[in-house]
C-alpha cells in the first residue's frame, strides 16, 4: 500500500527537477512533455503555446516519430478540443475525443487518439500554454490496464489532478524560461550597442588619421618624396588596421545561425570565412559532436569567436586550428595556434587583453570549464568543455 505513494511522489519530483534544469524556452517545453507522458503513462503527449494570430507560437510533441511528425504537416490551428484548452481554460478529460462534437479531424498521417486529458497552462488570469495527453497505456501502479469500461475515460481524476499540479509548475518553468531569454536578448541588445559606440570610435579615429596622413602625403610628394613615400607607408597600416576593426566587429555582430544550422555548420561557416579574410590558415573539423542545449552552444560559439579574434589580431599565427569533438555526454572545443604566445604568470594581465575573463564567465555560465595554455614563442590553445544536457 505504502510502495505506490512512494514511486508516485518520486516520480513527480524527478519531473518537476527535470523542468527546472533548462533555462531555454525549447528546452522546458519539451521537458515538460515527455515528464507528462511518462509520469500519466500516456502514448502521446503535446504542449501548445499560443500566438497572438489564432495559431500556435510553438507546438512540442512526445510519442511521435521525427518522420511521423514531418508527415502529419503544418502546425495544427487553434480550433475543436485545441480552441477549447485555450479559450474556455478549463480541464477536459474524454473518453473518445473522435465523438466530441468539438472533434474537427486531423490529417491522414496523424495518430488515432481515444482518451484524452488536457489542462490549460496558467500564469496568473492568463493562459500560456496547453498541455495534452493521450491514449492511456498503463493503469496506477504500473501495469497493464484492464480493458475500460464503455464510455469511460483511460484518464482517471487522480491522473487530472497529477498533471494540475505538474501544469502549475510548468507555468513557472516556462515563465523562468521566457525571463531568461528576455534578459539575454537584452544583454545582447546592450552588447551590440556597446560594440557599435566602439565600432565607431575605433574605426573613425583610424579613418581621421588615415585622412590627414594621406594629405600630408600629398603635401609632401612634389618637394619630399622620400618623406611622402613614408607617409604613404603609413596610409597602408592606418587602412589595414581599420579593415581589422572593421572583420572583428562583423564577426561580433553577426547574428549565429545555431537556431536554423547548430553550432557545428556555422563554426564551419564562420572559419571558412574567416580563412579567406586573413592571411593565416584557418581550420576547422569536428568528431562524434551530438546536439547541445542552445545555451551551451551558444556559449561554445561566443568562446571560439572570441580565442579566433585574439590569435588573428594579436598572436601573429599562420595556422590557427579550431575543432569540437564529443566528451562524453558534453563537448570540448579546441582552439590552437602557433602564434607569439605569452607568459602565463602574466596572465592577469594577459587576461584582460585577450578577453580570458569573458571566455571563463561564459563557460562557467553553462557549467563548463575553460584552461588556457601558452608558451612564448610557441603558440596558444584554449579549450572550453561543457557537461551538455
Amino acid at each position: 500500500m505504502s510502495q505506490g505513494p512512494r514511486s508516485g511522489l518520486a516520480a513527480v519530483s524527478s519531473a518537476l527537477l527535470a523542468m527546472s534544469r533548462h533555462l531555454e524556452v525549447r528546452d522546458v517545453l519539451k521537458t515538460i512533455v515527455a515528464s507528462a507522458r511518462e509520469l500519466l503513462d500516456a502514448q502521446y503527449a503535446a504542449l501548445g503555446v499560443p500566438d497572438d494570430h489564432g495559431g500556435f507560437a510553438q507546438f512540442v510533441v512526445d510519442g511521435v516519430s521525427d518522420a511521423q511528425w514531418k508527415a502529419i504537416g503544418p502546425l495544427p490551428r487553434q480550433h475543436g478540443i485545441l480552441a477549447a484548452m485555450l479559450h474556455e481554460a478549463r480541464p477536459e478529460r474524454l473518453a473518445d475525443v473522435r465523438k466530441d462534437p468539438r472533434f474537427e479531424g486531423w490529417p491522414s498521417a496523424h495518430p488515432d487518439l481515444v482518451d484524452f486529458l488536457g489542462l490549460p497552462i496558467r500564469d496568473g488570469d492568463e493562459v500560456i500554454g496547453a498541455l495534452f495527453l493521450a491514449n492511456k497505456l498503463h493503469s496506477a501502479g504500473g501495469h497493464p490496464a484492464r480493458p475500460k469500461p464503455e464510455g469511460s475515460c483511460g484518464f482517471t481524476a487522480q491522473d487530472e489532478e497529477l498533471l494540475s499540479i505538474l501544469a502549475q509548475h510548468a507555468a513557472i518553468a516556462l515563465t523562468n524560461a521566457r525571463l531568461y531569454e528576455r534578459s539575454r536578448e537584452l544583454t545582447i541588445a546592450e552588447e551590440r550597442s556597446r560594440l557599435a559606440h566602439e565600432l565607431h570610435d575605433a574605426v573613425s579615429q583610424k579613418l581621421f588619421s588615415l585622412r590627414l596622413t594621406a594629405q600630408a602625403a600629398a603635401a609632401l610628394v612634389d618637394r619630399d618624396p622620400a618623406r611622402a613615400k613614408g607617409e604613404l607607408h603609413q596610409v597602408a597600416a592606418l587602412a589595414a588596421e581599420a579593415a581589422d576593426e572593421l572583420r572583428g566587429a562583423v564577426v561580433e555582430l553577426r547574428p549565429a545561425a545555431l537556431d536554423e544550422d547548430g553550432l557545428i555548420a556555422t563554426l564551419r561557416t564562420q572559419t571558412r570565412v574567416l580563412d579567406r579574410a586573413h592571411t593565416a590558415r584557418v581550420t576547422f573539423t569536428s568528431n562524434g559532436f551530438r546536439a547541445l542545449p542552445s545555451a551551451q552552444e551558444e556559449a561554445l560559439l561566443r568562446v571560439a569567436q572570441e580565442a579566433l579574434h585574439n590569435a588573428l589580431r594579436h598572436s601573429g599565427a599562420e595556422h590557427v586550428a579550431v575543432s569540437v569533438d564529443r566528451r562524453g555526454g558534453g563537448a570540448v572545443l579546441r582552439v590552437s595556434d602557433d602564434g607569439s604566445g605569452f607568459d602565463p604568470q602574466t596572465v592577469r594581465r594577459a587576461g584582460r587583453h585577450l578577453g580570458l575573463v569573458s571566455m571563463r564567465d561564459r563557460a562557467s555560465g553553462v557549467g563548463g570549464t575553460l584552461t588556457v595554455e601558452s608558451v612564448p614563442g610557441k603558440g596558444t590553445t584554449i579549450e572550453m568543455e561543457v557537461p551538455g544536457g
